[in-house]
């Protein structure tokens, strides 16, 4: 039974980011805005539901090595195998405000977690925490780039005033298209990563190794089945939005609300996947300033980065 709920999971995830990607890029054209600004908040948001809802749900059961792998976990999963597979099906064009602004946050905001939760290493303190106070700055720094966002909107709507938008392409139908699709992506994520952690925790799995890996690729599938399917629709801009905007919306919102719920204790061996994702952020700024896209070839490579992390923190654990 266990198997057959997987399934069903896998299956409402990719429906659900099939009429999500549909609805929202429509969104995007009724509210005159970029496509990279709806994958940058809406599908990103969305797609972020998934660990959100584990790492927050985690928070309160006290199992905070699930709640802070989970986000860690699923930040190098983006980055690697679905930027990767994404630019794959279809190379990733990568706006200048992207290059300049975005990505940079997304590593300010990487740096950000691991300064606050390197207790023992810059304080001398006997363990590692993310504590109420560190969670109310990832919210505070949250709160910056939704400002930076919401002026970005307003100036492109300006700009495309005077675009029209097709007759076919109303509010009502894609509100709904979206909503759906947002709520087959939710359910489908929580049937794969309930099943999925149950299938792990049976084989022996560490609760740190099944944040980083089971719960972690579990709630990043919206965000792979989201940005494929972006990329065959050649909606680009939402596929490299929406993994951007989950990193962002991963730490400030989700570790954030999650420690000001309940102040989570880090496992030592997560620091050093800390870092990884931030050389790996790095490594995503190189590839989309060589000529404004990622291509075939840098996806391969990210793909096979993930799959030799993958191996190694398997036979690290």
């Amino acid at each position: 039974m266990i198997y057959i709920l997987l399934l069903v999971g896998f299956a409402l995830l990719i429906k659900g980011a099939n009429y999500f990607v549909d609805g929202s890029s429509n969104i995007a054209r009724l509210l005159r805005v970029p496509p990279i600004l709806i994958g940058l908040t809406i599908v990103a948001f969305g797609t972020s539901s998934p660990e959100a809802t584990v790492s927050i749900i985690a928070a309160l059961e006290g199992t905070a090595d699930v709640a802070v792998g989970n986000v860690v976990g699923s930040n190098i999963f983006n980055i690697t195998l679905v930027v990767g597979m994404a630019a794959i099906f279809y190379p990733l064009k990568v706006g200048s405000e992207t290059i300049r602004k975005e990505i940079p946050f997304t590593l300010l905001a990487s740096v950000t977690l691991l300064v606050l939760m390197s207790d023992f290493a810059l304080q001398g303190f006997s363990s590692n925490m993310i504590t109420r106070g560190d969670g109310i700055i990832l919210l505070l720094f949250l709160s910056i780039f939704m400002y930076y966002v919401i002026e970005i909107g307003l100036k492109s709507r300006k700009k495309a005033s005077n675009e029209p938008i097709p007759a076919n392409i109303n509010w009502g139908k894609n509100i709904i298209i979206t909503v759906l699709g947002l709520a087959a992506i939710i359910v489908g994520g929580n049937l794969v990563v309930e099943n999925g952690t149950k299938i792990a925790y049976s084989l022996g799995m560490s609760e740190t190794l099944v944040g980083l890996t089971i719960i972690a690729i579990g709630t990043s599938l919206p965000e792979l089945v989201t940005s494929i399917t972006a990329a065959l629709k050649k909606e680009s801009e939402i596929a490299l939005g929406n993994i951007v905007g989950s990193n962002i919306f991963n730490i400030l919102f989700v570790l954030g609300a999650s420690s000001v719920i309940s102040p989570l204790a880090v496992n030592d061996k997560v620091l050093t996947d800390v870092v990884f994702m931030i050389v790996l952020t790095v490594v995503l700024f190189v590839f989309s300033r060589t000529g404004f896209k990622i291509g075939k070839r840098e996806g391969i490579v990210l793909v096979v980065v993930y799959l030799i992390y993958l191996v190694y923190i398997i036979l690290r654990n």
